[in-house]
């Protein structure tokens, strides 16, 4: 089984981490170059590239100028413990009983638009870089080119033909996978809540249930199509009249 998760923009590198664990990003060496290229980039150039306030702005050009090529435990932290959005929320890294690591760095990945592909205990250091960010190195006219390919060898590497393969990133983040030269067949859950009398995705419930649905893969050890069924965390259950067919699994509150 193979978990795909965006990132957050938010970003938590002050919380005591739970684990001295830490292991090295398969792609460094690309997110090398695309930080060495943001790093050329005067503020307004960022502010405008990535559509940000000139705060946010200041915040992140200071980020790529103090990016240090060589992650260690002193400058970095493992992806888990330092994203911290809506959908981190919901996996709840930090209560993650150690135990479950290996199984939960077995299955997991995160997509990132600096790296590439992370595992959950990989090092990454703060930053901020949308996979829609239209910025592109020598050839590769943009984020998806430089990334897509080997994204899609990276996982396809890690499975057998007809794994269980758990889409549970955003669609922005998620156009950076081929999904036609995936070995699997890919499994993307949906979230629904009733709203003013219908059922709804609604963004901020939707991000916090797809975290919540790695946590319980994880806590019930799911391995199966039908065990992700099961899913009753944060009040959802699953629908099978709101469910067409085996590719969006709909669960409902």
């Amino acid at each position: 089984m193979k978990i795909v998760l965006s990132p957050a923009k938010s970003l938590d590198f002050e919380t005591k981490l739970p684990t001295t664990r830490g292991t090295q990003p398969q792609y460094l060496d690309t997110a090398i170059k695309i930080n060495r290229k943001m790093s050329r980039m005067t503020k307004d150039e960022v502010a405008k590239l990535m559509d940000i306030s000139d705060k946010l702005a200041d915040l992140n050009y200071g980020r790529y100028k103090d990016f240090q090529e060589e992650h260690t435990k002193e400058n970095s932290r493992p992806a888990m413990y330092a994203f911290n959005g809506d959908v981190y929320t919901g996996l709840d890294a930090f209560s993650m009983p150690v135990e479950k690591l290996d199984v939960l760095q077995d299955k997991l990945r995160i997509l990132s638009g600096l790296y590439g592909v992370l595992k959950p205990l990989d090092l990454i250091q703060p930053y901020r870089l949308e996979m829609g960010t239209n910025v592109g190195l020598y050839s590769k006219k943009n984020l998806y080119e430089i990334w897509q390919k080997k994204v899609t060898d990276s996982l396809n590497k890690e499975m057998e033909k007809n794994d269980l393969f758990i889409n549970l990133a955003s669609n922005e983040y998620f156009k950076a996978v081929d999904t036609k030269k995936l070995k699997a067949n890919v499994i993307t859950p949906v979230f629904k809540d009733f709203s003013n009398g219908k059922l709804k995705i609604v963004s901020f419930f939707a991000k916090k249930a797809r975290g919540a649905m790695v946590r319980y893969i994880i806590d019930k050890n799911v391995e199966s199509f039908e065990e992700m069924k099961g899913f009753d965390y944060e009040g959802y259950k699953f629908s099978e009249n709101e469910t067409k067919n085996n590719a969006e699994l709909v669960f409902t509150r």
